[in-house]
């Protein structure tokens, strides 16, 4: 927790008022829980009403991104088209897309095929096929604030066995969701994704995981998915961030390409 403030004193969340009125309560739950061994989480993650609005005016953006995309992408379409299309829609927006330029990551977007996990590099030379699956990893920033999400697209007469991992994962986001509730635990939103991949026959990848967005593009916590209930960081309202999980139809291994340094 931050330095310990006077009742009377204006509070840490920036409101103007009396501490005592405004997060007190608050923290007292937050400490209970530490006192009791929980990781809690510091008040620089946690977001203002006003900061929650502006992100929320980033997700509109990347969101509308994702949308025009579910009704443009087309078997025959090179994954740098996609870039484009992210970068123009963002930019004619007002935005920035995050990824371009981050860490040195050359593009506007992510755009994973079949068995790449994520990080996928957009080129000229990946044409889109009948019977591909395709990730779009969409990433916005307006007004200095940031959203992150992505949407997995089916091209033609995909197998059953690649629709399934599709659906399965999309359903272990939505019942990731569920356990996204003030006062419960991280571990929750982990195990239960963990479980229903595992009840399908599937693996979540260990190394990569959901993150805090919002204020900036990765922010704490990092989000994994072999966990427990009950365990890892308190959630408490004003938290922002995303879920993630990398679902595989095969083990859990993964690797990293060498040579570019960012497909997984």
């Amino acid at each position: 927790m931050s330095k310990q403030i006077g009742r009377n004193e204006p509070c840490w969340c920036g409101s103007g008022r009396k501490y005592k009125v405004c997060h007190a309560g608050f923290d007292a739950k937050i400490e209970s829980s530490r006192e009791q061994g929980h990781i809690v989480p510091p008040h620089h993650i946690i977001k203002t009403p006003a900061q929650i609005e502006q992100i929320k005016e980033s997700c509109k953006i990347n969101i509308a991104i994702l949308d025009y995309l579910e009704e443009h992408i087309y078997e025959g379409m090179n994954t740098k088209e996609i870039d484009q299309i992210v970068y123009d829609m963002t930019t004619k927006r007002g935005g920035i897309p995050a990824p371009l330029n981050y860490e040195g990551f050359p593009y506007s977007v992510c755009t994973s095929v079949n068995d790449q996990v994520c990080h996928g590099i957009p080129s000229e030379d990946v044409i889109l096929q009948d019977g591909d699956i395709v990730n779009v990893d969409c990433s916005t920033i307006y007004n200095g604030y940031y959203s992150d999400s992505s949407r997995m697209f089916l091209l033609g007469d995909v197998s059953p066995e690649k629709r399934k991992l599709v659906e399965v994962t999309k359903e272990c986001v939505e019942l990731g969701l569920k356990e996204v509730k003030p006062w419960g635990f991280m571990g929750d939103i982990g195990a239960v994704v963990c479980e229903h991949a595992a009840a399908n026959g599937y693996t979540v990848v260990r190394e990569i995981g959901g993150h805090g967005c919002g204020l900036e593009f990765h922010e704490e916590p990092w989000i994994g998915y072999h966990t427990k209930r009950g365990q890892e960081m308190l959630l408490v309202p004003g938290m922002t961030f995303t879920i993630e999980p990398m679902v595989n139809a095969g083990t859990v291994r993964i690797y990293t390409d060498q040579e570019n340094g960012w497909e997984v």
